[in-house]
């Protein structure tokens, strides 16, 4: 017999080491010897009190053996002489697009313009000590794309899109903890998240499909409504029968691809505006109320915050406990940060984006003129002040939290995780107003939200840019673009996806919808 059933925890009781046994037997009114195992199916944190309760979600096994292996299998197999279908980016969406192919019996042909993740950490070595972007390796492009390097949260609201269980499973079959299977918030970490990347690499080769890394898409040709061959390199032609656009939401130059061929596209709605990060003790204090370290058992404190202003939303974004702000330009010229954290959230400091709400049909007036890449173009135009400000190099224009929202410049800096460096400019009046003064608001209301949030002892970073892609490429129920029948925009950088998770599950529902008629 197998009885699910919710306990509640104490801190203090979850130093027992069998205290889900003791108390599964007392809920159920059982003897502890007849319970041969409790599996935890889903774990979460309430520190919304100062008595802290660990919530958990158990399956009690009554003189019945747990089972070892997972209900979820999946069903690889050889497609070295099967039909192609090509996909243009290795990141979350291209990774289980090509893995739902070979379960699907179709071989997936994979371009991806960075390099493997061993590679790219010479890259990123590279943007931090040296300043030099790599335009084709980098944090945001490259194996397993941006969130291989920045972080692995795999939290999602995109409940109804797939199967949120099996995207989770397949991690763990590639080698991710199983806790993952388990945490209200599960993440998997920047340090570990590499080498599940690279194991999905080695099933899709080990089953006969094709990875090109360093191969850039460059052009394309059509005929009668369908992509006939793809250019790579600026140099070789590839025929595609199907071709599945899972590139990102910093892969511009798809976009003015597009956009030069006439290809229809649609500006789409964003947000924007800076990094800030505190030491995560002050976090810690605030989330679990204690005064001096965090009791061993809880994890690195973490926060979400939304606001109002203006009648636009102002809210955290990508928060990292225990994590590191790292450069994710793209290219030289601009300045952009992000945040990642360790799996252990073992880092002295919490960041997170905090960031407003742009809406591409009212706020950007002055870029009517670009039309659908209008969102990209007012993005640039943030990362290239952000460049200056900074010293026009990869040292990122900073400002004490506390003098940011007063308008005056720090006369010196809090230390910081960002590798690169941190100059002190006057982010109140560099930033447009349509941002820099719901911010300045916003952090105001979270003062008052999180007590003693607001603090000198914080830093704001510019600029958190990269929230999502500010261009939608459109498609119709087929998940095809109307215009171009072989061609199946995918993930973030179709503007169908806001995370590891929902971009994986993109990625299989494009892998389907490709393969349905072939």
């Amino acid at each position: 017999m197998v009885k699910e059933i919710q306990l509640r925890i104490t801190l203090k009781e979850e130093e027992i080491s069998n205290i889900l046994v003791l108390k599964s037997a007392l809920k159920l009114d059982i003897d502890k010897e007849d319970i041969t195992g409790v599996k935890v199916l889903r774990k979460s944190i309430d520190a919304r009190k100062p008595k802290i309760i660990f919530n958990y979600k158990v399956a009690v096994y009554i003189r019945e053996t747990l089972p070892k292996t997972s209900e979820y299998q999946f069903d690889y197999k050889d497609v070295s002489n099967s039909k192609p279908i090509h996909i243009i980016g290795f990141g979350p969406a291209g990774m289980y697009a090509a893995l739902r192919c070979i379960e699907l019996g179709f071989k997936p042909v994979v371009l991806e313009r960075g390099k493997n993740v061993q590679d790219r950490r010479r890259d990123l070595k590279a943007i931090n000590q040296d300043h030099i972007v790599n335009e084709n390796s980098n944090y945001c492009f490259g194996e397993g794309g941006a969130g291989t390097y920045s972080d692995g949260k795999l939290y999602t609201r995109s409940l109804k899109r797939g199967d949120v269980r099996r995207i989770f499973e397949n991690l763990v079959f590639h080698g991710a903890t199983d806790q993952i299977l388990v945490d209200a918030h599960p993440h998997i970490g920047t340090n570990k998240l590499p080498k599940v990347v690279q194991n999905i690499r080695e099933t899709i080769l080990k089953y006969g499909g094709e990875i090109y890394f360093e191969t850039r898409v460059t052009d394309f040709t059509l005929k009668n409504g369908a992509i006939t061959t793809i250019q790579l390199n600026n140099t070789e032609e590839m025929a595609v029968a199907k071709v599945i656009l899972a590139t990102g939401h910093s892969a511009r130059d798809i976009f003015y691809l597009l956009h030069k061929k006439h290809i229809a596209l649609e500006a789409k709605s964003f947000a924007m505006g800076v990094r800030v990060e505190h030491p995560q003790h002050i976090i810690d204090s605030i989330q679990y109320h204690c005064s001096g370290e965090r009791h061993e058992l809880l994890p690195a404190a973490s926060y979400s915050l939304v606001q109002q202003v203006n009648n636009r939303g102002v809210y955290s974004f990508c928060m990292c406990p225990g994590g590191f702000i790292v450069p994710a330009a793209t290219a030289n010229g601009e300045v952009v940060v992000n945040g990642m954290s360790p799996s252990k959230r073992n880092n002295l400091y919490a960041n997170s984006g905090i960031v407003v709400e742009i809406d591409v049909a009212k706020d950007l007036p002055k870029y009517e003129q670009f039309g659908a890449l209008k969102g990209l173009e007012y993005q640039k135009n943030l990362e290239k002040l952000a460049f200056t400000s900074g010293g026009r190099s990869q040292t990122a224009p900073a400002q004490r939290l506390t003098d940011f929202v007063e308008g005056k410049l720090s006369s010196n800096l809090n230390n910081s995780s960002y590798q690169p460096g941190l100059k002190a400019a006057p982010l109140h009046s560099l930033l447009p107003k349509l941002i820099g003064s719901r911010l300045r608001k916003g952090f105001q209301t979270f003062g008052q939200k999180m007590k003693g949030y607001y603090t000198e002892e914080a830093n704001i970073v510019g600029v958190e840019s990269r929230t999502s892609s500010p261009v939608c490429i459109p498609r119709n129920e087929r998940l095809a673009h109307p215009e171009i029948s072989n061609l199946y925009p995918c993930g973030e950088g179709g503007g169908y996806a806001g995370g590891i998770v929902s971009a994986a599950m993109d990625g299989e529902r494009c892998a389907e919808a490709a393969t349905g008629n072939l």
